[in-house]
């Protein structure tokens, strides 16, 4: 299989660009914009979730208390252990992202905690003491940019984009003010960890499983989504998006001129996690590119955006293990979730 194509047609990438605008659309809202109809669209979302081809997931993004702590952290592994190292680590609800990669580390994770002690207690806890584990290098993440993981898919035309983002709930088209974050309740994290393996699941079927009633969970979950606090999720599954590599560039930049270097990397259409971090640079960019060939492309369009900006460090991965909840095979399809922390 040659992964630098996509195996997904137009049709399924279209579908998936729509669910990244508007996760939890009805399939006849869909169908309107995509030009099928909703049974079709709905059977081929059954095909591409069941085979682990692509899925749609939700996270908690802001806690009443403020956001996430993120870190990233390169591993370096005694000979034979990396994917046994990758594989535990993965399973962990604190683990964003997992990587085999090239250059100096083994392996790299994006991680989550709640503060800095429970980040601490994690890596020194349990990461430093598996048995794989030589070295654990700690960048924590001290300004998130933009999503963590954020699919950029571009199959829509604009009008298409338009009429999807024009049917979101009224209250994200009002003018802009302070949102409150809202505060997240049990019932809010069991939705949540519902949720975190398909955001498609229907209200009914919530309401069910979290014995509550379905305008209870149609309400909480509008509550959550105007207030921020909540992560939607959906993007194909790499090897077979056309995107197979992912990559990652770590940049140093004066701190005055950091903001407009920011700026600048967010308008590069292949850049999806930017991040300032503690550490021996300040920036660290990853991307899904089509090739290997592609990174020499890109960094040096991020320094043609961002001429202050110094590159410091690639790494391009060799197996990806892990993305947000959703844990990979080594075909690169999605095998299972994991459930967030309640």
């Amino acid at each position: 299989m040659r992964t630098g194509e996509s195996v997904l047609g137009e049709t399924d990438m279209s579908l998936i660009h729509a669910l990244q605008i508007l996760p939890r659309a009805s399939w006849t809202q869909l169908a309107a914009v995509l030009g099928a109809g909703p049974d079709t669209l709905a059977r081929r979302w059954e095909h591409l979730t069941a085979g682990g081809y692509a899925w749609t997931s939700l996270l908690v993004a802001r806690h009443g208390g403020g956001p996430p702590l993120y870190a990233w952290v390169e591993l370096e592994c005694t000979a034979g252990t990396t994917e046994a190292t990758a594989a535990e680590l993965s399973g962990d609800p604190g683990t964003l992202g997992v990587h085999a990669v090239t250059g100096g580390a083994d392996l790299v994770l994006l991680l989550t905690a709640p503060d800095l002690p429970a980040l601490d207690a994690y890596v020194t806890g349990r990461v430093r003491r598996l048995p794989g584990v030589l070295r654990a290098r700690t960048q924590v993440v001290t300004r998130l940019h933009n999503r963590p993981y954020r699919s950029r898919i571009e199959q829509l035309d604009p009008a298409q984009a338009r009429l999807l983002a024009d049917a979101t709930a009224p209250e994200r088209r009002d003018p802009p003010r302070a949102r409150v974050v809202p505060q997240v309740s049990e019932l809010d994290r069991r939705l949540v960890a519902e949720l975190a393996g398909d955001a498609r699941r229907s209200a009914a079927e919530l309401a069910r499983t979290c014995g509550t009633s379905e305008s209870t969970v149609r309400r909480r979950l509008d509550v959550l989504t105007a207030g921020g606090a909540l992560h939607h999720h959906c993007q194909p599954a790499p090897r077979f998006s056309g995107r197979p590599v992912w990559a990652m560039v770590t940049a140093q930049v004066a701190p005055l001129d950091e903001p407009v270097t920011v700026a600048a990397l967010t308008r590069v259409r292949r850049t999806q996690v930017i991040t300032s971090v503690t550490g021996p640079h300040n920036l660290v960019v990853a991307m899904w590119l089509g090739s290997v060939e592609e990174l020499h492309e890109i960094t040096a369009g991020l320094v043609r955006a961002a001429p202050a900006l110094r590159i410091t460090g690639t790494a391009v991965g060799l197996r990806t293990y892990k993305i947000g909840a959703q844990v990979l095979g080594a075909d690169g399809r999605r095998t299972h979730h994991v459930r967030p922390e309640a």
